[in-house]
C-alpha cells in the first residue's frame, strides 16, 4: 500500500466554484498559489508562484464555496493527482508566452487562515498580487 499527502498554504486566485456532480455530491474548484521568495546567487530577488487545481468534496465543498472568495488564505491537505495522460502536471502557456504549470490535489482538510471580508495582507500574500490572466484555469 502506499500513500502521500501534500499540503499546500496559498491564496485563493479566483472565487470557488461549486458544482454537483450527477451522484448528487458537491464538488467545489480552488484555484490556489503559493508564492516562494528567495534571494538567488547572484543576489537578485525572485518570485515563483505555483498554482494548484484543488477540487473538495461533500459538506467541505459547500462551506469552502459559502465562507472563501479570491484572496482568502488557505491551508490545503490532500493528495497529489497527476495528469492522466502523461503522469506530469498541467502545463499552459501564458498571456506573456511563458510556460506554467499547475497541479491537481483532491483535498481532504481545508482549513480557512482568513473568510470573507478578511484582510490578507500578510507577508507572502499572493492573492490580490496575481493578475487574472497569470491564473491558468
Amino acid at each position: 500500500m502506499s500513500f502521500h499527502t501534500i499540503i499546500i498554504v496559498g491564496n485563493l486566485g479566483r472565487d470557488p466554484e461549486m458544482r454537483y456532480a450527477p451522484n448528487g455530491n458537491a464538488v467545489t474548484s480552488l484555484s490556489v498559489a503559493s508564492n516562494r521568495q528567495y534571494t538567488d546567487s547572484s543576489g537578485q530577488k525572485v518570485k515563483e508562484t505555483t498554482w494548484f487545481r484543488v477540487s473538495v468534496w461533500g459538506k467541505q465543498a459547500e462551506s469552502v464555496n459559502t465562507y472563501l472568495q479570491k484572496g482568502s488564505s488557505v491551508l490545503v491537505e490532500g493528495e497529489l493527482r497527476p495528469d492522466k495522460e502523461t503522469g506530469n502536471p498541467r502545463t499552459f502557456t501564458r498571456s506573456d508566452g511563458s510556460i506554467g504549470t499547475s497541479y491537481e490535489v483532491t483535498a481532504r482538510t481545508v482549513r480557512f487562515l482568513s473568510t470573507k471580508g478578511a484582510s490578507t495582507d500578510s507577508p507572502g500574500d499572493s492573492g490580490s498580487s496575481v493578475a487574472d490572466e497569470e491564473i491558468p484555469f
